[in-house]
């Protein structure tokens, strides 16, 4: 049976192929986010044993960052070194570890169980760069990359407000409420990840439009990165304010919502996700009609300029009371993924194929996201003691602007830079696009 699925995915039409295949990549990463979000949900005050300055959730946030910054250090490596036939295994693998860490969260009294968040959080950094393989160097990636893109747009607000439902109807305790979130989703993980394990690998026109992948040695991995140095230092500069201001907005979503008048509304978190979806997916899948891989890329960049521009300026309409609080945080949240998913998909992606050079997309992701989680950190820190007369809210609209304005400028430089770069003089002409 798992030969001739295989053979006939092989054969298929291409909106049939990316349904199949995009449906399988959405819904395994989906399933990942409830192993990971659903503990935000609560707000776990005044906890037994916790008698520290840092705010104990702060410090369940930030063990788990920290674990999956470190993972991103490990999948810079490992994503671009695993070999195709071995990516389902270690998904399953992984995510298996991942919900040990929730049970182990519930089990263990804190301060001890601060820990448990780390072991949680090592694994599953390592996760997207895996699904993305299955999607990445593709004719049809734009397509690919927006649905599975829009899995952790939506599933970060429904796995909460799975949370809040367990808790509250379903009196689950919030410290086995994480682990109980997970169990729920392990037989979709399962399926899921088996589709995308039968999936064809890219066939020669993929390979021809958008060069073929493969994996990459440590100097391989070095010198790609010198080429490119100037373009992608300022990237990954946008980016790390991106994950920075996603992981507070997404870890603090309940703290935030409180503050605006929408405390314990569970459909809050899922029902204003899902027009920040459409709005900024609708945009990158566009991508996929601009076959020149140059002009593709300046696209890109304009659409992460346009996602930083519109974070900023809601933001000030909301403060200059033109938009109400509920427009706001989902058009905020729109600017934020129209600026945040490219750089998970397309941008990537159409960068190797510009270079012509063999390459994963996964390893400049992971670089990326190694630099951003540690941002992410240090967020976190200056939250709890640096800016310690700012609520919740008001900090949030502080992040909004720097993200906003800083944003905008590294990645206009860097669209300039790759704007007028050429390609690499070892690129392969097999990426130039056919008629």
């Amino acid at each position: 049976m798992t030969a001739s699925f295989q053979r006939a995915l092989a054969r298929v039409n291409p909106i049939v192929f990316t349904g199949v295949a995009g449906l399988a990549g959405f819904l395994a990463y989906f399933s990942v986010y409830a192993f990971r979000k659903p503990f935000t949900a609560a707000t776990f005050e005044a906890v037994p044993g916790w008698h520290f300055a840092l705010d104990y959730k702060i410090a369940l946030v930030l063990a788990q960052v920290v674990g999956y910054a470190l993972s991103k250090l490990i999948g810079v490596k490992l994503i671009s070194e695993i070999s195709p036939a071995r990516r389902g295994a270690a998904i399953l693998a992984l995510i298996g570890a991942a919900w040990l860490a929730m049970v182990a969260f519930a089990v263990v009294p804190a301060p001890w169980n601060v820990a448990c968040l780390f072991f949680n959080g090592l694994p599953l950094g390592m996760i997207w760069g895996l699904v993305f393989g299955y999607m990445e160097g593709r004719r049809v990636s734009e397509a690919l990359g927006a649905i599975l893109c829009a899995s952790f747009i939506l599933s970060s607000g429904v796995v909460k407000s799975i949370g809040t439902w367990l808790v509250h109807a379903v009196h689950v305790s919030p410290f086995w409420m994480p682990a109980a979130a997970g169990a729920l989703f392990m037989p979709l993980l399962a399926g899921s990840v088996w589709v995308l394990s039968q999936l064809p690998p890219p066939d020669a026109r993929d390979e021809a439009e958008r060069v073929r992948r493969a994996p990459m040695t440590g100097a391989q991995r070095l010198a790609f990165l010198r080429t490119y140095a100037p373009g992608l230092v300022l990237l990954v500069l946008a980016y790390l304010l991106l994950t920075a201001f996603r992981d507070f907005r997404d870890n603090f979503a309940a703290e935030i919502w409180t503050a605006l008048g929408y405390g314990g509304e569970a459909g809050i978190f899922s029902a204003t996700e899902l027009p920040v979806a459409v709005i900024a997916l609708g945009a990158m899948a566009a991508v996929i009609t601009v076959r020149d891989n140059r002009r593709a890329l300046m696209v890109v960049h304009g659409l992460v300029v346009a996602g930083f521009a519109l974070l900023g300026l809601s933001t000030l309409a909301w403060q200059a009371h033109l938009i109400s609080s509920l427009a706001w945080m989902i058009l905020a949240g729109a600017g934020l993924y129209t600026a945040y998913t490219p750089f998970n998909a397309v941008l990537f992606d159409r960068l190797i194929a510009f270079s012509g050079q063999v390459a994963t997309a996964g390893f400049l992701i992971y670089v990326a996201d190694a630099s951003g989680y540690l941002g992410s950190v240090a967020l976190l820190i200056w939250r709890n003691f640096g800016a310690v007369k700012m609520n919740w809210l008001q900090f949030f609209v502080l992040s909004a602007y720097v993200t906003s304005i800083v944003g905008v400028a590294a990645t206009a430089l860097a669209a300039i830079y790759f704007g007028r770069r050429v390609r690499a003089p070892n690129a392969s002409v097999a990426s130039r696009v056919g008629p």
